[in-house]
């Protein structure tokens, strides 16, 4: 517990209001979007300006205390999980969409600001952020930063990173440090934004973004291919891959997750189905026809049962409303649902299909997968009960095999997800030892008394 004295100072720096201490708030701040990882903080703190956020950070620095910072707490790898107790430092007040440029298609926000609610801003405008997570309705652009967010448009358009172009961040000695700028081209030194970029929280607090926007496209136009054998459906991914076209999204959604979504929300899914395919393409009007068409011939080609093109933006709407509702569909399966996100090289990902359907007959448990097929990026998932030790071992050696096979095919850890608690053990065997150790010295120099987000991303000790 924190003295009485610290917890006074916290509160005369942000003000009593936003200083949590009772046991119900530090419950609702113990636990992410995993359902294996729980920890209580001592304090929250909910600033609402970079001065106070300096001010909280050098307060704890002075005194040794562990901040966790956590946006909304949308992370699926245990990032946000306050393990050392201390302060959770929570930005979601910061909360400002600061500037939108049209003429210069750039944006400054805080990072409290929901993805969701900036998208709509921007949309008025005609303007377009591509990066978009699943928890877009939920998550902040601070977290989306720290984790290096993706989503179902970066199969065209890239993730987070691609659109940073400046960054205010708080290091851990209250220092408040400005990087980039707003000019699509910056070539001053290192390119210090990318470190901080994924970073996971653990080197500073970011308290501004500045991004670059895009147009939004004039059309698009949603595809679905049913498919009755998985591996199949991974292949036809490839095979429109390497066919010249790139479309705005390739989503794969398995057989648990079309009965799941339809069993809660009936929208006349292909129950029957093994597999689906949820596709876009966007652009001109004319190009939108194009691709669509050749992308349709491709899926049939490539064993496809049935292709539909959505006759409308509402038809589309409910395709896409179906995989959003995967991770909901999923995490309400079980007691304890582990879902990872390895991604493999696009051209193996029937054979990491394959893969999956060998651990899955070999450990005796169901793996479920849907993910962002055009990336390669896939979420499998088990169903098991951290209750059951025994069974909750099989569990996790169970994950280890899917990591090692991922990672065999050329693949690697964690695509958008982050490594935060859950992929620690794992790190040594995914990265050279030397690289390792290069984040520690990087985590050394910007964060010497580790107060930031400290026991996340490599096991203590290793």
């Amino acid at each position: 517990m924190l003295e009485t004295k610290l917890i006074s100072q916290l509160q005369k720096i942000a003000g009593k209001e936003a200083v949590l201490t009772s046991k119900e708030d530090l419950t609702t701040y113990s636990y992410d979007g995993t359902t294996t990882w729980a920890h209580m903080p001592d304090v929250v703190v909910l600033p609402t300006t970079t001065e106070q956020v300096s001010q909280i950070l050098k307060l704890a620095n002075e005194n040794g205390i562990p901040v966790t910072p956590r946006g909304a707490g949308t992370n699926v790898s245990g990032g946000s999980i306050p393990i050392k107790g201390g302060i959770v430092l929570c930005t979601a007040k910061m909360n400002k969409i600061l500037d939108i440029n049209k003429t210069n298609l750039t944006a400054t926000i805080e990072p409290g600001v929901v993805l969701q609610d900036f998208n709509m801003a921007l949309a008025k405008q005609g303007l377009f952020y591509p990066p978009d997570p699943v928890s877009f309705f939920g998550c902040t652009l601070g977290g989306n930063v720290a984790e290096n967010s993706a989503g179902p448009y970066c199969v065209k358009y890239g993730v987070t990173k691609h659109y940073l172009l400046g960054l205010e961040v708080v290091l851990a000695n209250g220092y408040v440090m400005k990087l980039g700028g707003v000019t699509v081209k910056n070539r001053t030194g290192y390119e210090l934004i990318m470190l901080f970029t994924g970073s996971e929280g653990t080197l500073g607090v970011i308290t501004k973004i500045t991004v670059k926007l895009l147009p939004m496209p004039p059309a698009r136009k949603t595809m679905i291919a049913v498919f009755d054998d998985m591996e199949v459906a991974g292949q036809a991914v490839s095979d429109i891959m390497a066919s010249g076209v790139v479309p705005a999204k390739i989503e794969f959604v398995d057989n648990f997750v079309i009965r799941r979504v339809e069993e809660m929300t009936p929208m006349g899914l292909p129950v029957e189905a093994n597999a689906l395919l949820i596709l876009e393409t966007d652009g001109s009007p004319a190009a939108v026809e194009a691709d669509a068409q050749q992308i349709v011939d491709i899926l049939k080609k490539s064993g496809a049962k049935d292709v539909k093109v959505a006759k409308d933006a509402n038809e589309a709407a409910m395709y896409w409303k179906a995989r959003s509702a995967g991770f909901a569909a999923v995490f309400g399966a079980a007691h304890t649902v582990m879902a990872e996100d390895v991604a493999v090289p696009r051209d193996k990902l029937a054979e990491f299909i394959r893969r999956l359907g060998e651990i899955s007959k070999k450990s005796g448990f169901f793996i479920q997968f849907l993910g962002h097929a055009g990336d390669g990026n896939l979420h499998p998932s088990i169903f098991t009960d951290i209750r059951d030790k025994e069974q909750f071992a099989r569990a996790q050696e169970t994950m280890a095999e899917i990591f090692r096979a991922a990672m065999e095919l050329g693949g690697v850890l964690s695509g958008e997800h982050g490594i935060g608690l859950e992929k620690q053990r794992f790190l040594k065997e995914a990265m050279d030892p030397v690289a390792i150790d290069i984040m520690k010295k990087i985590k050394g120099v910007l964060d010497p008394n580790n107060i930031l987000n400290p026991g996340k991303i490599w096991e203590e000790g290793a």
